[in-house]
């Protein structure tokens, strides 16, 4: 056989492969060598702290007023309308702006403008002090310290600072000192902790993270636009941009701008899910069904992995639609006055968030508890049965496993292991620190057991799932669980900064830095020098609207809704480490269920391992079992449109490639829409009040 000939049989096997591949739903298994960067550069320059510090002026109190009038920020709108303007300026001052440079422009919008800054949540503590919730369950003021809502998280009621309405006083020093402080740390975590991630799950497992690859695609696409570039990004981006702005019509801007005149929003599309639950309990009585409105969903099906999808469906529907209510079925007592022995908390006409809430409370959360920590135990294993293997090898584990890479790209801004777990070893030791001297009785084992062993393993935990599904893993009401069952009596343990995290998605994010090829060391620059204008900016439009009126008051009518009902349920979760309080979170932590659910589970991995099905089917069977069936419909949808029309109309490998670059222009075009009914709504309330 000739050199020519054999090529060619080789061409043809991997195109044979790759059919099968395709057939299996696995072609997001591997990485696509077209999406990884020839260098790496610098991001954070000039031009994108001005892009920094034009959303810290100028979104920043939008993205505020708009949390307290409608209880959502500014979200993809603050990031991709700031990189579209810059990117205008930018070719209209005859220069170009680089990937790096848009994705820390993308970065930092989203990081400035989210939440509302650094200092919303003094804003909130302030009125929980002083809400009528607070003074009813006793803990607003109390002779014991220990008993009340603390004065290192808000100043006493009688402080002038309260009654002010002012930062500007001493008793706010404490407080500001311990967000400062707290924000500080947490960066330093995310930082070394998921950079140590990063190096475990991408670049030694080298798992896909299917999705990481969205916000660096829409990145490449705007970079190429500012460089006039033609290549096939562009067009993708923009049909997915007029796809978000002709669906983000009728679902986000009528409803945003009808709620500026209106007393109800109109809603054409239910925001964000169509509740179904009540009218199917008669047959499917504790199901959590509903169908999800966001056409993101079904984009996103286009990306993540067609096993993940397609085994969470199936675990969902059976969990939602067969196991909960046979299980209900089999629970109702012979006595109608007894409570149903497997879901004593639901009742009918519950829908689907309180449904989820009960039955999380009275079953779903011992079983994800018992699914993590399988997760946990099997990914241990597999990491450390490849490390060993390599290290027998002494090839650096690529003769056993080709995908599998210790060597780092020349240039990508790595450091050392040891300074990231260093970092991440002194942010848990300041945290843990800080919990000792505020809560000195607390019993300092559960905050150690947090913050060294239970985090990280949770951590690794969430980045090894986003890495193959793109979607983490969490354990509901465990902090709160952990409080109660620790015995200790007192209010302060709540408002402590408990080092309780979950740093997995950290991971995700060096791996779209690292997609954009820029340098990891622009980002950690980019993160302090965003910390430093969030601290700034937020301090001083918190202030101006806390000035102008009480938070909340009729001024901010989300605030003023909502915001008692939250009180509520916050103070009452806070009782119950208090003589006497509410213990019913005890109820819900079922260690039967938490051990039936890990030993099943890791009784279904040996299983399908050993009947040859690959390890996708076993992550998205695991990851819908525990879940509602909302958005499981349209991710079904997208899989199926992507793998039986979408791949055989554009081939696979070239509608891998399309398919980030669609959700990310799907992003912008609903961003923009946002943006641009948002400013609106905003200036209608502003000129409706004047009399004149």
């Amino acid at each position: 056989m000739s050199d020519i000939e054999k090529t060619e049989e080789e061409i043809q096997k991997e195109k044979e492969a790759e059919k099968r591949q395709a057939s299996m739903g696995l072609f997001y298994e591997e990485r696509l060598p077209e999406l990884e960067p020839d260098s790496f550069h610098e991001g954070f320059t000039l031009r994108t702290a001005l892009g920094a510090l034009f959303v810290a002026i100028i979104m920043l109190p939008g993205s505020m007023y708009l949390g307290l009038m409608m209880g959502s920020d500014l979200g993809p709108a603050a990031e991709w309308t700031t990189i579209i303007l810059f990117v205008e300026v930018a070719r209209r001052s005859f220069t170009v702006l680089k990937r790096s440079e848009i994705y820390v422009i993308y970065y930092l919008a989203g990081t400035v403008a989210a939440g509302g800054g650094a200092f919303g949540g003094l804003i909130w503590n302030q009125y929980l002090r002083q809400s009528p919730a607070a003074k009813n369950f006793g803990i607003a003021q109390s002779d014991k310290p220990h008993m009340m809502i603390p004065d290192w998280v808000v100043p006493p009621l009688n402080s002038p600072a309260l009654i002010q309405r002012t930062f500007l006083h001493r008793d706010w020093l404490i407080p500001i000192a311990v967000v400062v402080i707290g924000n500080i740390l947490g960066r330093m975590q995310w930082i070394g902790l998921g950079y140590w991630l990063f190096r475990a799950t991408s670049d030694v497992e080298r798992l896909p993270f299917p999705l990481a690859p969205v916000a660096a695609q829409g990145a490449t696409a705007l970079a190429e636009v500012s460089e006039d570039k033609a290549t096939w990004r562009w067009p993708v981006f923009s049909t997915g941009t007029i796809i978000g702005l002709i669906y983000g019509l009728p679902y986000l801007a009528i409803p945003v701008l009808s709620g500026a005149f209106m007393l109800a929003p109109l809603q054409l599309i239910p925001i964000p899910f169509i509740d179904l639950t009540t009218n199917a309990e008669g047959l499917f009585p504790t199901g959590r069904i509903g169908l999800g409105t966001d056409l993101g969903a079904i984009l996103s099906g286009f990306i993540i992995p067609y096993p993940i999808v397609v085994g969470g469906f199936i675990s969902a529907m059976f969990s939602n639609l067969i196991f909960s209510p046979t299980l209900y079925r089999m629970g109702i007592p012979s006595n109608p006055d007894l409570p149903n022995r497997f879901f004593p908390t639901w009742r009918p006409g519950m829908g689907l968030i309180q449904t989820g809430i009960s039955t999380g409370f009275d079953f779903w959360m011992s079983i994800g508890a018992g699914t993590a920590f399988a997760i946990a135990i099997i990914g241990m294993w597999h990491i450390a049965k490849n490390l060993l293997k390599a290290r027998k090898t002494g090839a650096g584990g690529l003769e056993i496993k080709p995908k599998m890479r210790f060597d780092l790209p020349p240039g990508r801004g790595d450091f050392s292991i040891a300074l990231a777990l260093g970092l991440w070893f002194l942010s848990t030791l300041g945290f843990t620190l800080m919990c000792r001297i505020m809560v000195p009785t607390f019993p300092f084992w559960i905050v150690l057991f947090f913050g060294f062993i239970w985090s990280p393993l949770n951590s690794y935990v969430s980045a090894r799932l986003i890495g193959m599904t793109g979607r983490g893993v969490g354990i509901p009401y465990l902090s709160q669980a952990a409080f109660i069952l620790s015995g200790y009596k007192g209010v302060d343990i709540w408002y402590a900064p408990v080092p309780l995290y979950d740093q997995g998605g950290a991971a995700q994010r060096f791996r779209e830095i690292e997609l954009t090829g820029t340098k990891f060391t622009s980002i950690i620059k980019a993160e302090f020098f965003g910390l430093g204008i969030v601290l700034i900016f937020s301090f001083l439009y918190w202030q101006f609207y806390w000035k102008l009126s009480a938070i909340p008051s009729s001024a901010y009518p989300y605030a003023q809704t909502y915001w008692p009902q939250y009180a509520f349920n916050q103070c009452l979760f806070n009782t119950g480490t208090l003589p006497g309080g509410a213990n019913y979170l005890l109820k819900a932590i079922k260690f039967d269920l938490i051990g039936y659910a890990a030993a099943g589970s890791l009784a279904l991995s040996v299983l399908l391992s050993a009947l040859g099905v690959h390890y996708m089917w076993f992550y998205g069977l695991i990851g819908g079992f525990a879940s509602d069936i909302t958005g499981s419909f349209a991710l079904l949808t997208g899989a199926l449109v992507g793998r039986y029309y979408m791949m055989k109309r554009f081939g696979v490998r070239k509608w891998q490639l399309y398919t980030p670059v669609l959700l990310a222009g799907y992003a912008c075009g609903l961003g923009l829409i946002g943006m641009f009914s948002i400013a609106l709504a905003i200036i209608f309330k502003a000129v409706r009040v004047l009399p004149y």
